[in-house]
């Protein structure tokens, strides 16, 4: 979920490596000569823990120990078991020189509450890369010794701790339940909530994916105030930052950084991982606000709609087949767009679509249609297992959330219809008519149009519309001396002309300020990248390498006096309010979503495509009010990374669409089509 003012980022998919055999964990591999490491250390604690508790009259615990197994491996052992139990004992899981205590037997009294196995989950979630290595794949990493806190200290600080958990419960202090970390070193006492897993084989409870389930009937929605598209505003949904970010069991990653070094806006980051096969994908989510507060919660939110969108972690895939079995009822995959076929050729592994192969498929629903339609899996869930699977990589793109169905499709929508737009653009080298920010009705606006210009960067922005009339703005910040750091590019599109250029400025703004910096410190490899395109491989490839100078001659079309295909003097610059659509009252906008909705999806399909919803949203985002959902919009020009992935140069609407808006006097042909990477981060 990303606000109004918020950097959009797609998450591009790396293609993962090959699967690797998971060995058993190494952690617990003694050497020679060495007692066992961690066995009698625990009994140790174990006993000297039930003694401490009896004498102050506390409940029983149980130990764990964390990083001896692999907690994600179907087969793992409960984190904390004991069934000769009467009571529910009290978990507390040890590792390094720490303990955790909780979560507590009960939780919160739903049946949402998270259980200890979630905690080993998340914990190991956290963990650094050649520690998961070693116990997800048996890397190098071995015990270096006893465990050495199984002391009588320790042991009556986790009772004392322990008994005042009963004794004096928290108060409710948020959606989820807290876990206590006691640094057995120090007595330090830290609390982090801990968020359930939807994945966690002891306690989560995946739905199976069905047709009837995957109907949406659109209600209203009504806006918290005139202008925005938000229902409520984005303090008020009830976010504990460091629920997802925290260095024992963040849902999101172990910490998000505050970007100091930007001088535009406050600027966070965080980063989650997932492992397919011996890769370790990193996956990074931010916000780009004006405080560092509000870009915390907006990046908690932009984080969650990653982690939705990477695969079905709550719901379980009821269908597989083909697509000549489905025929109608189902997306055709070649619509959506697949590889050249040098691709499939250079990498074997990666097999292509065929209408004969059984794929998963999941149910979304046609807003067009108003009917159940399937969507193969791997179009929707952009990380999903099984590699066998995949005829693309997808990416976040249609990705979106919201405090409503509604409002999470409406965000969606406006990423691809923008998405779309941009690749017509830059791969058809279509020069487009400028809009003069000094007409912008925010000050805020002009304002950071100024600040950019003190820090040697011209911003320009683009109306981008070209098959439907929603507003699409492409925004430029352009070095004024043409040096390193030359430019870089944003997008942005909704009904509300200045919120589209105020997103694609945000992007611009982010980015330009520490662009020559990057630029500097990675020229030779950015170099090489544009003197060999197949290079540009990665998500970051695309933005970066137009910080070299000469990368500047690909956006001549746009940037320059006279591009392709434009006839006759520049036409003057465009106010930002001529990019308005109003509605037959003649209003920009309804006080209603559902009702700027569907006059987004009518002109959709009234053009010819079909608008198809996925709802993803996990549990834990319904628990704060939230949707996430996948908007797919068959033939549309989907974003790739990786210039041997680029399915938009290869698709018929990128021959047809500038034809068919009145922009070109003919169909594009593969010598039309700019050679160059698109500069979209």
């Amino acid at each position: 979920m990303t606000d109004d003012n918020a950097a959009r980022r797609g998450a591009g998919a790396r293609e993962p490596s090959k699967i690797g055999t998971r060995g058993p964990s190494t952690l617990s591999v003694r050497p020679a000569g060495l007692a066992d490491p961690v066995g009698g250390a625990r009994l140790r604690l174990d006993e000297l823990l039930g003694r401490a508790l009896e004498r102050l009259g506390g409940p029983e615990a149980e130990i764990g120990v964390l990083g001896i197994g692999d907690a994600f491996a179907p087969e793992a052992p409960a984190a904390v078991e004991r069934p000769d139990r009467t009571e529910p004992a009290v978990p507390v899981q040890v590792y390094a020189g720490h303990a955790v205590v909780g979560p507590l037997p009960g939780g919160d009294g739903s049946s949402a509450a998270p259980c200890p196995h979630c905690l080993a989950r998340r914990w190991q979630a956290v963990r650094s890369v050649a520690l998961r290595d070693a116990l997800e794949l048996g890397g190098e990493t071995r015990a270096a010794g006893e465990w050495p806190y199984a002391t009588p200290f320790a042991a009556d600080a986790l009772a004392a701790l322990v008994t005042a958990l009963r004794d004096q419960p928290p108060a409710d202090g948020g959606p989820f339940p807290a876990i206590r970390l006691l640094d057995l070193r120090t007595l330090t006492v830290r609390h982090y909530p801990l968020v359930p897993d939807p994945e966690c084989p002891r306690c989560a409870t995946p739905r199976t994916d069905t047709a009837e389930d995957a109907r949406i009937t659109l209600r209203p929605a009504p806006k918290h105030r005139a202008g925005t598209f938000r229902l409520r505003p984005i303090e008020s949904y009830d976010i504990d930052v460091a629920a997802f970010a925290n260095p024992v069991c963040g849902a999101l990653g172990p910490s998000v950084v505050h970007d100091v070094s930007s001088t535009s806006t406050s600027a966070t980051i965080g980063c989650f991982s997932m492992r397919s096969g011996e890769y370790l994908r990193e996956t990074f989510w931010g916000g780009h606000a004006d405080s560092f507060g509000r870009s915390n919660r907006i990046g908690v939110l932009e984080g969650m709609e990653r982690y939705a969108g990477m695969r079905a972690r709550s719901r379980v895939t009821s269908v597989t087949g083909s697509y000549e079995e489905f025929g109608a009822d189902a997306v055709d995959p070649r619509e959506v767009g697949l590889y050249a076929p040098e691709f499939y050729r250079d990498n074997p592994r990666v097999r292509p679509f065929a209408p004969d192969r059984r794929i998963p498929w999941v149910w979304g629903h046609s807003l067009r249609d108003d009917k159940p339609r399937l969507v193969p899996e791997v179009l929707t869930y952009y990380h999903a297992p099984g590699l066998e699977n995949r005829f693309v990589q997808e990416s976040s793109n249609g990705c979106a959330s919201g405090g409503c169905l509604e409002e999470a499709i409406y965000f969606g929508l406006m990423e691809v219809i923008e998405r779309d737009a941009f690749l017509l653009t830059w791969y058809g080298q279509q020069p487009l008519p400028e809009i003069d920010p000094a007409t912008s009705d925010r000050p805020a606006t002009r304002h950071m149009v100024d600040r950019l210009a003190m820090y040697g960067y011209r911003a320009r922005f683009f109306d981008t519309r070209i098959t439907f009339p929603v507003p699409v703005v492409t925004a430029v910040a352009e070095r004024f001396d043409g040096g390193p750091g030359r430019m870089c590019f944003g997008a942005g599109a909704g009904l509300d002309p200045e919120s589209a250029l105020d997103s694609a400025l945000c992007e611009i703004a982010t980015d330009a300020v520490n662009l020559q910096g990057r630029t500097e410190r990675d020229e030779t490899r950015l170099r090489a990248m544009a003197e060999d395109f197949a290079q540009v491989t990665a998500l970051h490839d695309h933005p970066l390498v137009y910080g070299i100078p000469e990368m500047g001659e690909y956006a001549g079309f746009l940037l320059g006096d006279r591009g392709t295909g434009r006839q006759g003097p520049p036409e003057p610059p465009r106010a930002v309010a001529d990019l308005r659509w109003p509605d037959p009252s003649g209003a920009p906008a309804s006080p209603d979503l559902r009702e700027d909705l569907r006059r987004c999806v009518d002109a959709v399909t009234s053009a010819g495509f079909d608008v198809v919803v996925v709802d993803q949203t996990m549990p834990e985002q319904r628990r704060l009010g939230l949707y996430t959902v996948s908007v797919l919009v068959p033939g549309l020009l989907p974003i790739d990374f990786g210039w041997s992935r680029q399915r938009a140069r290869t698709m018929p609407r990128m021959r047809t669409a500038l034809r068919a808006a009145g922009l070109r006097d003919r169909d594009l042909t593969p010598e039309d089509l700019n050679p160059a990477p698109h500069p979209f981060p």
